[in-house]
């Protein structure tokens, strides 16, 4: 089934479902169709979200009404309509992929950068210490990021999601750029254009929309809105550099460390809450202990591979 059809069959599941008589079976035949593939989902999600950015199907997955309160506003075949103008604008056209080998590995050494571009379009950023494996076919567009911090501008192709695995997480593009970091057991997702469905397929799914950021465990999510401006600050290191606005001094020389062999060590809590603002590169191990020693009066001792900061 070609992207358009899949994007037709989307809009009228959404027609009927705005409907009086909607019921717990129309439900279960609509939960069967968009579990029969990614782009069943991606389609309706966006479709949806294209007009309704603030009524998401948040409980979607929940217990089934008997039957939906019909939607005010703009009738349903004007809404569809002006939704699908928007998706355009969003390059929603559909884009046959380019013949690559199918299973590729990426990886970054510490303080390292690399960026993979695809024949879709598409472009993957790898920040510093960061292992990613891609299967990009005519078929299916599919990374996982094993571990580190990559920044992802994807081409939409609604018969081809783009999706990234990361620990029990999919994030699935509907037409974005975003970052995704995966430490250990923690991962944060941020959005900088565009929307992204964060979830497994057995959990209940959260779309997340331009500037926001989403902290995710294997049992929770949870969603805050940042400013775009903060945000690209934070995404700084694409350019090799590290912002810091008013940042405790203890989580600056945390991200310092993340690109240095070279460590910096702040055993003191309250030097570690004193703040900083200004930019290093971020190979600027050396810069900031001058920073913190000439304006913040700290001393700084330099040890085998560490720099200790103190009173």
């Amino acid at each position: 089934m070609s992207a358009n059809e899949i994007e037709a069959r989307a809009s009228g599941w959404l027609e009927r479902r705005d409907r009086e008589n909607w019921s717990a079976e129309d439900q279960a035949a609509l939960d069967a169709w968009l579990d029969e593939s990614p782009a069943h989902e991606i389609a309706f999600w966006r479709l949806d979200a294209a007009w309704s950015r603030t009524d998401r199907l948040a409980a979607f997955r929940g217990p089934k009404p008997e039957a939906a309160p019909r939607r005010t506003g703009l009738p349903l075949i004007a809404k569809i309509a002006a939704a699908i103008v928007i998706l355009a604008a969003f390059g929603g056209a559909y884009v046959r992929l380019g013949t690559r080998p199918a299973d590729r590995t990426f990886e970054t050494a510490l303080g390292g950068r690399e960026t993979v571009s695809f024949a879709d379009g598409s472009s993957i950023e790898l920040n510093t210490n960061t292992v990613l494996r891609t299967e990009m076919t005519t078929a299916k567009r599919i990374v996982w990021l094993e571990k580190g911090e990559a920044f992802f501008h994807v081409k939409h192709d609604a018969a081809h999601p783009f999706i990234v695995i990361a620990g029990a997480q999919r994030i699935t593009d509907l037409g974005t750029e975003f970052s995704v970091r995966r430490d250990l057991g923690d991962l944060k997702v941020a959005v900088l254009d565009g929307s992204v469905r964060l979830g497994s397929r057995d959990a209940q799914a959260r779309v997340l929309t331009r500037g926001q950021v989403a902290a995710a465990t294997a049992d929770s999510i949870v969603v805050t809105r940042r400013s775009v401006a903060s945000l690209a600050n934070e995404m700084s290191w694409r350019r090799g550099v590290l912002v810091f606005d008013e940042t405790a001094l203890g989580e600056a020389a945390a991200e310092l460390n993340r690109y240095n062999r070279e460590q910096l060590v702040i055993r003191d809590p309250s030097v570690a809450r004193l703040v900083i603002a200004g930019t290093l590169p971020t190979d600027g191990i050396e810069g900031f202990a001058r920073l913190a020693q000439t304006v913040l009066g700290l001393h700084v001792e330099h040890r085998e591979n560490e720099i200790v900061i103190s009173r």
